[in-house]
């Protein structure tokens, strides 16, 4: 039998649990190993016999032992914390997807998802395709995973209140296909906050999560939450009190921001934005393709990988509809065209993709051959309004122009052939 106390001069004076030594053959000196454990021994068994050996004897000691050395407090603390020990075997809750985007489950409740872009990029628009889908199965190619309505909670620290009602009665509420009359606004808060002081916002919102208890929250955006996006101690907390925010109400929170305002760095801003980076479990990206082609594409994710971005357009009425692949090249070959009508005479026109073109002096020359063949499938008739959106995608060229000289170089070189409809058009097929 053995008896264990702190050491003097130790912040509490304890005797540990009485144990019963399973030893086999040990001896006083044998049990020296307890000495470096800063324990003092005050009573040890006198004759102590051969006995089966017990391997859980010394790790219970140990345990025990060190227990002896702190407070009442540490020591229900870190009851506590066992509580958070994860083994194969742990029982945890099965994750929750709001949406599936290309099939693939995306926007987990009890996680923060970032959604990012450039000013006027879009982010607006797929928080409205996002809150919208709440309220219907399906819009663009985005699926709600649940059948029930969820609730939602739009958090607005940008813009101003007309323009929150703006969007809410003349966007979300018309993709849900619902009737504005009819439609159930006791699912769906919004609050625009721009007036209230920065410093209670955070907060605030806390509060409304733990009020309406919504399935998806819309922060709009993250970076009023914060004075200073560069203050990394404030980051941290700000993104920490938010992932536990999501967490302890199983609710996805989605955190809108923008990227750097350098065209070429997509980074998030601030160190908030690494902060949120860091800690979201999904990152999404918004581009405007251009005036009204926007891309939506996910960069970081630590599940589902969605390798292909969404395209939508933006009809007269302000809502998005989803987008071909032709039309989004038809939208960017307009959009060059206007940029290269602004360059004529200019010299800083875009690089030529080399693949399909190499300069010979002062010009350059395209291998028609390998550009029709990557562009034209065999049997097929393409229509010059076809076929131009296509040289530009892969050649970079923008100059309406070249478009023209590199078709009728194709045809010279019976690379294609180029015939006329019976409506005037001309038509054009692989050799």
């Amino acid at each position: 039998m053995l008896f264990l106390c702190t050491p003097s001069g130790a912040q509490k004076e304890r005797k540990v649990t009485v144990f019963f030594l399973n030893l086999r053959h040990q001896t006083i000196k044998e049990l020296n190993f307890l000495h470096h454990l800063n324990f003092n021994i005050i009573t040890i068994m006198q004759n102590l016999k051969p006995v089966v050996f017990n391997p859980d004897a010394g790790h219970l000691i140990r345990g025990e032992l060190w227990l002896a050395g702190i407070s009442c407090e540490q020591e229900q603390r870190l009851k506590q914390l066992e509580q958070r020990r994860i083994t194969p075997t742990t029982k945890l809750r099965p994750m929750e997807f709001l949406f599936r985007l290309s099939g693939k489950p995306c926007f987990a409740r009890g996680e923060l998802t970032g959604l990012s872009g450039k000013a006027k990029s879009g982010k607006t628009f797929v928080s409205s395709i996002l809150m919208a889908l709440c309220f219907c199965n399906q819009l663009l190619s985005v699926e709600r995973i649940e059948q029930k309505k969820l609730h939602v909670l739009w958090y607005d620290t940008e813009q101003s209140e007309e323009s929150t009602q703006d969007i809410l009665k003349h966007r979300i509420i018309p993709l849900t296909g619902i009737p504005e009359d009819r439609f159930p606004m006791e699912q769906m808060d919004v609050f625009n906050v721009r007036g209230e002081p920065m410093n209670e916002r955070l907060g605030l919102l806390e509060l409304l999560v733990m009020r309406y208890q919504p399935d998806l929250v819309v922060l709009d955006g993250i970076r009023d939450l914060v004075a200073d996006i560069n203050d990394g101690v404030v980051a941290q907390d700000t993104i920490e009190r938010l992932m536990r925010l999501a967490s302890e109400n199983h609710c996805a929170i989605v955190c809108v921001l923008h990227q750097n305002k350098s065209q070429e760095d997509k980074n998030l801003r601030g160190w908030i934005g690494t902060e949120l980076k860091n800690k979201a479990f999904e990152v999404y990206e918004c581009a405007k393709n251009s005036e009204h082609i926007f891309t939506w594409g996910q960069t970081d994710t630590r599940k589902y990988t969605i390798p292909t971005p969404l395209q939508f357009a933006v009809n007269d009425d302000g809502l998005p509809y989803q987008c071909s692949h032709e039309q989004l090249l038809e939208a960017q070959f307009r959009s060059q065209q206007k940029m290269a009508d602004k360059l004529q005479g200019s010299n800083k026109l875009p690089d030529l993709n080399p693949k399909y073109a190499h300069k010979e002096g002062r010009k350059h020359v395209f291998d028609v051959k390998q550009l029709f063949i990557d562009i034209m499938e065999p049997g097929q008739v393409y229509s010059e309004e076809q076929l131009k959106p296509q040289i530009f995608d892969l050649t970079g060229a923008i100059k309406p122009k070249l478009h023209d000289e590199i078709l009728q170089k194709a045809v010279e070189d019976n690379v294609i052939v180029c015939v006329t409809n019976p409506f005037g058009k001309k038509e054009y097929g692989l050799r």
